[in-house]
């Protein structure tokens, strides 16, 4: 059951959102994975890139992360997703990409952003890894031979022009996000 004062408190990232029809085969592999080997497949209107993650934050934060995203200056590129992965440790199937330069570019400038007038980065957060969540909670048991069987190669290219600042908050039911400001890129 979820917690009622966290349902309250939203947690912010920054995220690209794939085309609704990358984000339609992306449902459907999971929906695919989740059916054979059990866990719980993303919602379409879920599947997202997290480009940096903020966790549960005031209200009055949120102007301070609206200019961070203003300030970047990242060119469009494009994404291609061609690989599903798991991860045992928290039970979780993926999509990714391979090392893209205008990804690793835009990830660097958040970063950078959001570093200024904040001490320094938890040395012990995790680097950037480029993916989208496509199930949860599969079986410990699964092994990624079990879903590489679900990846299709025919997948769109996904261009990427634009990226938000965004809300999640949780329920029972998974899950809801709600964008608070959207940014061009150029």
């Amino acid at each position: 059951m979820t917690d009622p004062a966290r349902a309250a408190t939203p947690r912010l990232f920054f995220a690209l959102w794939p085309p609704a029809g990358l984000a339609d085969d992306l449902a459907a592999i999971a929906g695919a994975a989740a059916r054979r080997c059990g866990g719980r497949a993303s919602r379409r209107e879920n599947i997202h890139l997290t480009l940096a993650f903020l966790g549960e934050l005031p209200a009055a934060a949120v102007p301070a992360l609206v200019e961070a995203g203003r300030r970047i200056a990242a060119a469009p590129f494009d994404l291609r997703i061609d690989r599903l992965g798991f991860w045992r440790h928290n039970q979780l199937l993926w999509a990714g990409c391979a090392p893209s330069p205008g990804l690793d570019a835009l990830a660097a400038q958040l970063d950078a952003a959001l570093a200024v007038g904040r001490p320094a980065p938890d040395e012990r957060r995790p680097a950037f890894k480029a993916h989208l969540t496509l199930a949860r909670k599969l079986p410990p048991a699964t092994r990624p031979a079990d879903v590489a069987g679900f990846f299709r190669a025919d997948l769109p290219a996904w261009p990427c022009a634009r990226f938000t600042l965004t809300a999640s908050r949780l329920s029972p039911a998974g899950p809801s996000y709600t964008p608070l400001a959207e940014f061009l890129l150029r």
